[in-house]
């Protein structure tokens, strides 16, 4: 990793940091609306965790994800590069505490990666991480390793496509045959170019954090160049059932997921 891109590492370490105890007690033990509803459903049918399996947890916050895949059976290594959310995740867990282990690991750096075992891992996951990453590259690398032959990687990621700092929300209201019918869409200005840029991931955070945008062909490829295939995906989205409390909330967007989801297997070993 070149010294620029150490030092947005560092700087995005530092306000994680900043945020982790925010973040913590805004989510809760359990995840807020959007992780139960979207992400751990689908994280979870694309896992299919399978009893005492050995997972790694990359990125793993306050420990919600880790907390649930003990309770499902699993065994847990749940990394992140924050050491405030590394111990408000060991705050958090008063159960299953035998089956899961929280270390700092920072998931940009391979031989950090390596360290915690060649083929040692039945499954990983990686849960609203990877937009947050200065760089993937060393994280795909050391997953073909980490691995078990037959193992598999499921990440889940703010979508491309409809949220991403490229994209506004829009509300439009038209009166149709004496009907006033309101739709919520999204416009999208920037989708092809990686780009790197600050928000809000929860109103109210301490510090806005990065986002680094990336396409769907660029995350993918990052994988398959290290031997992965695709053999599952899904991209949930709110029902439009359930009560948003802003018009822009993405429980409004019924049609358009902001989460895409995904399952990778390893074919070459090394």
């Amino acid at each position: 990793m070149d010294e620029r891109l150490k030092a947005l590492n560092q700087e995005t370490r530092d306000i994680w940091n900043q945020n982790a105890t925010f973040w913590d007690n805004y989510i809760g033990p359990e995840g807020n609306e959007f992780h139960r509803t979207l992400v751990s459903p689908a994280v979870e049918r694309l896992l299919a965790l399978q009893p005492d399996e050995l997972v790694l947890e990359i990125a793993c916050g306050n420990g919600q994800f880790a907390r649930r895949m003990a309770q499902l059976g699993a065994k847990v290594v749940a990394t992140d590069f924050s050491d405030v959310f590394i111990e408000r995740a060991k705050q958090r867990t008063t159960t299953h505490q035998e089956r899961i282990v929280y270390q700092v690991v920072d998931a940009t750096d391979v031989e950090q990666l390596l360290a915690l075992g060649v083929q040692r891992f039945d499954a990983a996951v990686c849960n609203m991480g990877i937009m947050d990453m200065a760089t993937i590259e060393p994280m795909a690398a050391g997953l073909s390793h980490l691995l078990k032959p037959d193992g598999r990687f499921v990440f889940a990621v703010c979508h491309p496509c409809f949220n991403s700092t490229g994209i506004k929300k829009v509300v439009e209201e038209e009166d149709q045959h004496g009907v006033l019918v309101t739709t919520h869409a999204v416009k999208v200005s920037r989708y092809l170019s990686s780009s790197v840029g600050k928000g809000l991931g929860i109103i109210g955070q301490p510090t806005p954090h990065y986002y680094f945008d990336r396409p769907i062909s660029l995350i993918l490829n990052t994988f398959f160049q290290e031997g992965f295939v695709l053999d599952g995906i899904e991209e949930p989205a709110f029902d439009g059932t359930g009560e948003a409390r802003r018009a822009f909330s993405w429980s409004n967007y019924s049609e358009i997921p902001p989460v895409l989801a995904t399952r990778m297997r390893p074919t070459v070993r090394y």
